[in-house]
This record gives structure tokens, sequence and C-alpha cells, in this order.
């Protein structure tokens, strides 16, 4: 069964960058489409963006241009790379994965969630 593990979250300046990992164990995560969540203090989660089959990437409206995601199947990890950021951007950042067979949805239908990581964006 497939495992995750988030890493990489942080303080960090507005305008400053941070770089998550999601690291999988159990399975090839080349397998699986990935999404990353976040959830604010008092917020519902909402999805962040998503790589599915052949890299096919899908952006949050709120994250484009500033964050962008990335697989390095040798290491079975996927990288969520934030740049630009925003005192809005202060959340728990979750990755989540579903088997590309069963991807429906960018923002839902999620089978495996990691604990989260905590981002704070602050000076």
């Amino acid at each position: 069964q497939l495992q995750i593990v988030e890493s990489g979250g942080g303080l960090v300046q507005p305008g400053g960058s941070l770089r998550l990992s999601c690291v999988a164990s159990g399975s090839t995560l080349s397998d699986y489409a990935i999404g990353w969540f976040r959830q604010a203090p008092g917020k519902e989660r909402e999805g962040v963006l998503c790589i599915r089959s052949r890299g096919i990437t899908t952006y949050a409206d709120s994250v484009k241009g500033r964050f962008t995601i990335s697989r390095d199947n040798a290491k079975n990890a996927v990288y969520l790379q934030m740049n630009s950021l925003k005192p809005e951007d202060t959340a728990v950042y979750f990755c989540a994965a579903v088997l590309r067979s069963r991807w429906y949805s960018c923002f839902s239908g999620y089978t495996y969630w990691g604990q989260g990581t905590q981002v704070t964006v602050s000076s």
C-alpha cells in the first residue's frame, strides 16, 4: 500500500521560496496522479495543483505563475516549488495520490494522503 510523507515546510518571509517534498514508499509514485492541497486555520481544505498522466498539470488560480510541481521518479518523489510566497499562502500543505486509472478530478477523489507540513509566510 502506498504511503506518502511530506516535508520541507517552515517559516519564510513574504516573497521567499520553499520546496516541499512528497516521498512515497510501498508503491511506485509514477503510477499515481498527485495533488497538493492546503488548509489554513479556520478554512476548508483547498486544492493547489495536481499532476497526472503525461505530466499534465493543473493549477489553482491563486498559485499560477508562482508554484510548480515536478516529479523525480528515481527518488519516488514529487516536489512542490513555491516562489513569491504571500502571507495568504500560510497553511498546512498536504500531498495526495490516486492511481492514474482512477483519477477523475484534479481536486477530489484522492485515496492516499500524507500527514501534512506547515508553511508559514510572515515577516
